[in-house]
């Protein structure tokens, strides 16, 4: 069984510390970064083809057959911050497990995703209505809904883990840290797994990996979308073949686009007693978990009608 877990969040480096972490000689992590084993995915027949998980513990346990004498066996799957469950049967497997969490400022998280979904197909509309459509659904779950808003709540899902392993094996880092000097959060990550710091000085720490990129054309979200260019891209080629192909010839460079102020009012109010609180549980100011709320953010763009006293629709 693996015995290191990077849990999340979606959207907030989890690619890029697999990579770097899957470097490191003590360390291994299977060619598969998402098995999402512990969170028993039971995707909708809309999504199925969207994703793809590890539902048999045998099959799980191949994906660790050549770890051989290694000290840490990873698996990174961000559905495992969100999934209740997840926790829980993490523990029961291997209690003596560390815990790596991955945060960001929610609002951008949310966003991130969206676009993300947009560029391949998931979803169609703009921010703010898919953003609402997926708040008010009545069902819920990896690979069912979005989860948009629910991903970012970050206070449950944090002291859960914290909860169920002890604070001395769990660590909390933010993309911003990891953007800003990755080194710096690999030596802390060493020291935390008591593993030799000396290989970090050769971890390619340059490569951007998972960026923002935007859809080439309408052509390249529809067949991003359709279930037979996915089991191509997914089954038919090794894993980093579909990969390039995807990020070569279905995407391109591009900015983000900017955001609906709508879209960030409502999230900002839902998340701003979340941050408060997660403050509170790790003992310290979270600025770069409301980057959003700076006045000077370029990310959103005016549009007609009231944002102030944005009210938050009920769920169903």
């Amino acid at each position: 069984m693996p015995n290191l877990f990077i849990v999340g969040a979606v959207k907030c480096g989890t690619t890029s510390l697999y990579a770097y972490l899957r470097q490191h000689p003590e360390i291994f992590f299977p060619e598969m970064k998402e098995p999402h084993f512990f969170t028993h995915p039971q995707p909708s027949a809309e999504q199925a083809h969207l994703i793809q998980y590890v539902a048999d513990a045998d099959h799980y346990a191949k994906l660790y057959a050549h770890a051989g004498n290694y000290r840490w066996r990873g698996d990174a799957s961000p559905s495992y911050l969100w999934s209740v469950e997840a926790a829980r049967q993490i523990h029961a497997e291997v209690p003596e497990a560390r815990i790596l969490i991955l945060l960001r400022d929610p609002v951008q998280r949310a966003y991130s995703q969206y676009l993300m979904d947009f560029r391949e197909g998931v979803v169609n509309d703009d921010f703010y209505t898919a953003l609402m459509r997926d708040w008010q659904r009545s069902d819920k779950g990896w690979g069912i809904s979005q989860l948009y808003v629910e991903l970012g709540l970050y206070l449950d899902q944090v002291r859960r883990y914290r909860e169920w392993f002890g604070v001395e094996q769990v660590r909390v880092f933010l993309l911003e840290e990891l953007k800003r000097d990755a080194r710096a959060v690999l030596l802390e990550i060493a020291d935390f797994l008591k593993i030799d710091p000396g290989p970090i000085e050769g971890i390619d720490l340059h490569r951007a990996h998972n960026p923002h990129r935007r859809p080439r054309g309408e052509w390249a979200r529809r067949l991003a979308a359709a279930p037979w260019s996915r089991y191509i891209g997914e089954h038919l080629f090794p894993q980093r073949w579909g990969e390039y192909l995807w990020q070569h010839f279905f995407l391109a460079e591009g900015k983000k686009p900017p955001m609906d102020p709508r879209a960030r009012a409502f999230l900002q109010r839902i998340y701003e007693p979340e941050i408060r609180g997660l403050e509170q549980l790790l003992d310290r100011p979270l600025p770069e978990l409301r980057l959003s709320w700076r006045p000077d953010d370029r990310s959103t763009i005016s549009v007609p009608g009231p944002v102030e006293g944005l009210e938050i629709p009920d769920r169903p």
